[in-house]
């Protein structure tokens, strides 16, 4: 069970262990989407900034920056070359900026429902090493682009996560995050081992906010779904395209819930040992509609 003592930041003592904040929004009818992530190496005492802003397309910015001074971190008030977070209530209300040259945002983050757990004893944490939790979020933004400034109120996403990633034994790791109502949102983690055959051996844990239909007036609430399964098309330079999702929610469940989803817009980021490629995707799930993230953070020799 998440509480708010989850949100301070995490100790560890090896050199790979990491602890990060991500946050991510976007607004298909304005062509615009937005993440930004800070991570703290406690072993070095560095951190790290990514951030990437679409307007359309194409990304009109692109930037990351790692081993930058820490200091003494505290995810209360976070900074981290051009991008700052902080936490404004735990687990419910959080800030993040970024300030870039001539691009930039502004985000107010509000908790739409509680989080969505993935426990170190989940598939992905089992395989991968990282744990965490995700939050669906109404997102009250000023995006910066061309000169001019832009309001937005969509949906979004908080995620903090933590670890050591076993990337000797690691090909590849994906987060898919889908926001398609203030009640429902779906959140995504796979991990594929170096040795594996296919897509078929990956490791995937999901969770799924949703209302109870026996109850349509209650809280939304977040659910570990049962039996997972996510199938992607790529082009042909491995970039994410196309994605479908089968949630077996229940092991009893007679069918599964679908989902499918295509890619917005997209970029990929060279990490030095990693290659991460970000896309924006449109997704669609027994008649909603909403926007959502799918990353896929790989091994460059993978």
């Amino acid at each position: 069970m998440i509480d708010a003592q989850d949100e301070r930041v995490r100790p560890g003592t090896d050199e790979t262990f990491a602890d990060a904040v991500t946050f991510a929004f976007g607004d298909e009818d304005a062509d615009l989407f937005a993440l930004a992530r800070i991570g703290f190496s406690p072993a070095a005492g560095t951190c790290s900034a990514l951030a990437l802003v679409f307007a359309g397309r194409e990304p009109v910015a692109a930037v990351a920056r790692g081993d930058l001074p820490a200091g003494e971190f505290d995810w209360q008030a976070a900074e981290a070359g051009d991008v700052r977070a902080t936490i404004e209530e735990p687990l419910r209300r959080w800030t993040v900026d970024f300030d870039g040259d001539s691009v930039g945002f502004t985000a107010r983050l509000q908790a739409l429902a509680d989080p969505m757990e993935f426990g170190a004893e989940s598939p992905a944490a089992r395989a991968g090493g990282v744990e965490g939790y995700e939050q669906l979020c109404a997102v009250e933004a000023e995006v910066r682009t061309g000169g001019r400034a832009r309001e937005l109120r969509c949906l979004g996403q908080r995620e903090h996560a933590w670890g050591a990633p076993r990337w000797d034994e690691i090909a590849r790791a994906g987060t898919v995050s889908a926001w398609l109502a203030p009640d429902r949102a779906i959140a995504v983690r796979t991990v594929r081992r170096a040795d594996a055959d296919g897509h078929e051996d990956e490791a995937v844990s999901a969770m799924l906010v949703d209302t109870d239909p026996a109850d349509p007036d209650g809280e939304p609430a977040a659910v570990a779904v049962a039996e997972p399964r996510l199938s992607t098309t790529y082009d042909g330079e491995g970039h994410q395209r196309r994605a479908g999702l089968e949630l077996w929610v229940g092991e009893e469940d007679a069918m599964p819930r679908r989902a499918g989803g295509r890619a917005l817009c997209g970029t990929t980021l060279d990490l030095g040992r990693l290659r991460l490629d970000s896309a924006f995707f449109a997704w669609r799930m027994e008649g909603r509609e909403g926007v959502g993230r799918y990353d896929l953070l790989r091994r460059a020799d993978a």
